[in-house]
């Protein structure tokens, strides 16, 4: 690496995952010897880590890319992850952009080196196949996010997804499953706990699947249970691993937290078979209420696609049904792209299944959406007049020497109190008296 100190700056959009691998390729740069800018400080490189998850994702993407270019007129920029990995042909069309490096090469530092021994405007454009991909490579978050101190760190243990889902683009954007071995993953949980993080995000594609040299995901859990941090959070499982032994085991720990989010995308057995999903409505509904029989407290998210192609009223009559009587606290709502090179783009494309009218498909999501805030106030109201421990995240003034911290129970309950100080980074008893706006709820200190 040249000596000379160049400057970055990185934005990530899209998911855990992409957070977490962001902050380690900035990391990384840094030990070789970058430092870390502020956008309003000119950097010399621009990282910008897109996601492809739908159209939708692009569209911002785009949007985001063109505003940075624009705003930042003499700082080389770097697009990177799934839509440089998809849609490299569609960023080539975007002037300003200097290099475009798919989910392998985006780990490349000397990538990012060379830039700076050409011209400015003669773009490079790195993308291995996903298909030839071999390696994985970890991600994990030192740096801490602005305004959130040291709080919650993203910790990538697996990436890659071996399922095949009709719909889903993963195989493409990221390859096989593939997992980091446990000896970095708990080197790694430890630097993170002696940088002062409070609690460790586990991030992968499908971090249930997690395997590596006949370690599996519940060994792994139990390995990172001897690390000295507070909490330690599952970011998503999927239902075929929320097995009873993981749900007894996160029952019985003291540090991984009582929270599961369990992708479902739909509530209708012919939709989910359509889907190619591992489970039907009964498989799952099961899954959920033995979650809640092992550990009561726990807090149940779910992941549901509206508008998926061919889905009929019935079918999505039949999601409501099945969503009202599930005892989850939470729910993610997203409509469905069908993107290029899925399966699902094929029967769309062979007329096997229709498209639906965007007027309907935005009332359908309407209509989860109220349910999903009916979901999580229902789920709020039962915490009412308890005690739980708030691991504070954010601190903004609230007057003359009063801040407003909100932070999250380890159900993920997110509570809000008034403090003299800045509590950021603390954990602490709070007794939780009312609800507040934008569901979060309103406590008083206790310790």
């Amino acid at each position: 690496m040249k000596s000379a100190i160049k400057s970055v700056a990185a934005i990530t959009l899209g998911c855990k995952l992409n957070y977490a691998e962001t902050s380690s390729i900035v990391d990384n740069l840094c030990n070789n010897g970058w430092s870390v800018s502020a956008f309003d400080d000119a950097p010399d490189l621009i990282i910008i880590h897109t996601c492809a998850v739908t159209n939708q994702a692009e569209q911002k993407c785009r949007q985001r890319i063109r505003k940075i270019i624009r705003e930042n007129p003499s700082s080389r920029i770097a697009v990177a992850g799934c839509y440089a990995q998809l849609n490299s042909k569609a960023l080539e069309g975007i002037e300003g952009i200097d290099v475009i490096l798919g989910n392998e090469e985006k780990f490349d530092l000397q990538i990012y080196e060379n830039l700076f021994d050409s011209p400015a405007g003669q773009r490079v454009v790195r993308v291995t196949p996903a298909s030839g991909f071999e390696k994985v490579h970890q991600g994990y978050s030192l740096r801490s996010e602005e305004g959130r101190g040291r709080t919650r760190a993203f910790l990538k243990i697996q990436d890659g997804c071996d399922y095949g889902c009709a719909y889903c683009t993963i195989p493409a954007a990221r390859g096989r499953s593939r997992s980091i071995a446990s000896a970095l993953v708990i080197g790694r949980a430890e630097e993170l706990a002696s940088a002062g993080y409070r609690e460790i995000v586990l991030t992968g594609v499908n971090s249930g699947d997690y395997r590596y040299d006949g370690v599996m995901f519940k060994d792994l859990l139990r390995m990172l249970e001897k690390v000295a941090v507070s909490r330690i959070r599952i970011s998503s499982v999927e239902p075929d691993f929320l097995d009873d032994q993981l749900i007894s085991l996160v029952g019985a720990s003291e540090k991984i937290v009582p929270h599961f989010h369990v992708p479902l995308q739909s509530g209708s057995d012919a939709i989910l078979k359509a889907m190619r999903r591992r489970y039907d409505t009964a498989g799952y509904r099961e899954r959920v209420l033995k979650a809640l029989e092992l550990v009561p407290d726990c807090a149940i998210g779910a992941d549901v696609m509206v508008g998926y192609p061919g889905e009929t009223e019935t079918e999505f009559n039949d999601m409501l049904r099945f969503i009202e009587t599930l005892p989850i606290a939470y729910l993610h709502v997203f409509s469905c792209s069908v993107r290029p090179g899925t399966d699902l783009a094929m029967e769309v494309r062979n007329r096997e299944r229709a498209l639906l009218d965007p007027g309907e498909i935005s009332r359908r999501q309407k209509a989860l959406g109220e349910l999903g805030k009916k979901k999580e106030e229902a789920f709020n109201a039962r915490y009412l007049g308890s005690e739980g421990d708030v691991l504070f995240e954010e601190s903004r003034k609230a007057g003359a020497g009063r801040f407003l911290c909100t932070g999250y129970t380890r159900n993920y309950l997110r509570v809000s109190v008034e403090s003299e100080t800045d509590l950021s980074g603390k954990e602490l008893r709070v007794a939780i008296e009312r609800p507040g706006e934008d569901l979060i709820l309103g406590g008083r200190l206790l310790s």
